[in-house]
């Protein structure tokens, strides 16, 4: 009983440090805020009931992440049994009021549209690997794919945004 107390004291203390990087996560998902912030709590609520099965000295951050990618998949699984249509996207995410942003802000914008335009698959890998900064390893883990899918996502993901890039008009310079 001893070791599962101290494994279920680790999870709670580092649990707090990993919040905004869940919902972060949850949110990327989802594209929806108060389902990210369901997605964070069920995903506590397991981490603090399964904490005996958390390996102390292991990367928690890993452990959680799979943890709400796992809850993540059973709902779009609930979803699609209730609803028969899989999960609806919500376009909540990407509503900027760009007038008063500097170039910077826009040009971050636009990539984040870009990103966000990718299939949820090649969306999720990019986080991981290239927000979470997780290697390829780790983000075939956290998502129980091998890791030739990862590189193939993000082969793939990469080849997308740069034709999109290509693609895009071009920008209007101004006159004085």
């Amino acid at each position: 009983m001893e070791g599962k107390q101290i494994a279920t004291s680790d999870v709670r203390q580092q649990l707090a440090a990993h919040l905004a990087r869940l919902w972060r996560y949850g949110l990327v998902l989802s594209r929806n805020r108060d389902i990210a912030e369901d997605l964070v709590q069920s995903t506590c609520v397991r981490a603090l009931e399964k904490s005996s099965q958390y390996a102390p000295g292991t990367r928690i951050d890993r452990w959680l992440f799979a943890i709400l990618h796992s809850i993540w998949i059973s709902e779009l699984r609930a979803r699609h049994v209730r609803q028969g249509q899989g999960f609806v996207a919500s376009d909540e995410l990407m509503a900027p009021d760009t007038r008063d942003q500097d170039e910077t802000c826009l040009h971050y914008l636009k990539v984040m549209q870009r990103v966000n335009a990718l299939p949820e698959a090649q969306r999720n890998t990019v986080f991981l690997v290239y927000v979470e900064g997780f290697t390829y390893q780790e983000a075939a883990d956290t998502l129980a794919v091998p890791i030739g899918t990862i590189m193939s996502r993000l082969a793939t993901a990469r080849a997308t945004l740069a034709k999109s890039v290509d693609a895009s008009p071009p920008v209007k310079e101004k006159r004085s």
